[in-house]
């Protein structure tokens, strides 16, 4: 779910409501810099910034902000004592960014901006003594290097860097493909799902935050171009259609290739392919079987190992 756009409908609105940013970490934390948590007059609406006592807290300094129209930088020190007591693995320093969402026009539009950008900088003011400071640029990702989110020297504005997530293609929307595809959303990961049975590749099967389209894999490649950043899992029906996709798929540039199939697959899919005249040093960067070797056998179990292997891929572990 997209903080973002859900944090500019409350403000948009005149809801009740704060966002809390992690801001800064030192040592060893629960949770990354530019980890984000929705509060609304209730509490938490979306997201997590560590649980426990860090989560209370930040909750009610959400709640006094909410309350007095300001912003608030919330500093815990969590030592491994209390990390343990906690069932927290930190030991670290952390620093909350709690601001309230007001239903200001050139505010709400920052959140907005926010919401839809591909790759932007959000530059949000720690005092807000004469209203909300907030702005947003665009920049291209390649631009946006460094920690995610980051306190300024002076202490005066944190700074955000967006990317979006990768996106995740899944080609085959049966029981497996639909697992993988539900599983990889959860993870955070922007899915589309590909079929060329319509009655598969039925919206009403899958969450609103996941694309479907019903198309060949030619169609589907002029709608999405796939780039470096880009994954793809082929879990079609058969043999021949998992070939035909895999002809184009092997040679795009697609940062990650899985098959679903075993290893006889593999070899039988690639010898046709070869035969082909699809380059041995494309078909020898698909992963068959796709997914992390954990013994999966049901859709949901096999749907963990391969987004398992995706946030590998994506951490660069």
């Amino acid at each position: 779910m997209n903080v973002w756009r859900s944090a500019a409908e409350l403000a948009r609105a005149g809801t009740s409501g704060a966002i809390a940013t992690v801001a800064r970490v030192r040592g060893s934390t629960p949770v990354p810099s530019g980890t984000k948590m929705l509060v609304g007059a209730a509490g938490r609406l979306i997201g997590t910034v560590g649980g426990g006592c860090v989560e209370a807290d930040v909750i009610a300094a959400a709640l006094e902000a909410q309350a007095r129209c300001r912003p608030a930088l919330v500093t815990h020190h969590l030592n491994a004592d209390l990390a343990g007591d906690l069932g927290l693995s930190c030991g670290g320093t952390v620093d909350i960014f709690v601001e309230p969402l007001v239903a200001d026009d050139a505010y709400v539009r920052v959140l907005e901006a926010a919401a839809g950008a591909e790759s932007g900088l959000v530059r949000t003011g720690v005092a807000w003594d004469a209203g909300p400071v907030k702005s947003f640029e665009p920049l291209p990702p390649q631009a946006l290097t460094g920690v995610p989110a980051m306190l300024t020297r002076d202490g005066r504005f944190v700074v955000e860097r967006l990317t979006r997530p990768p996106r995740v293609f899944v080609f085959g929307a049966g029981h497996v493909g639909a697992a993988i595809a539900r599983a990889a959303a959860a993870a955070g990961f922007r899915v589309v799902v590909i079929d060329d049975r319509a009655e598969y590749a039925d919206p009403a099967r899958f969450a609103e935050t996941i694309a479907v389209m019903a198309a060949e894999v030619d169609a589907a490649l002029t709608r999405y171009p796939l780039t470096a950043a880009d994954a793809v899992v082929i879990a079609t029906r058969g043999h021949r259609n998992d070939a035909l996709i895999l002809e184009r798929i092997a040679t795009s540039p697609a940062g990650y290739v899985g098959l679903l199939g075993s290893r006889r697959k593999k070899a039988v899919v690639t010898k046709g392919l070869t035969a082909a005249g699809v380059a041995a040093a494309a078909l020898k960067r698909v992963r068959v079987p796709v997914g992390l070797a954990i013994g999966a056998v049901t859709p949901e179990e096999i749907a963990v190992s391969v987004v398992a292997e995706l946030i590998v891929w994506r951490r660069g572990s």
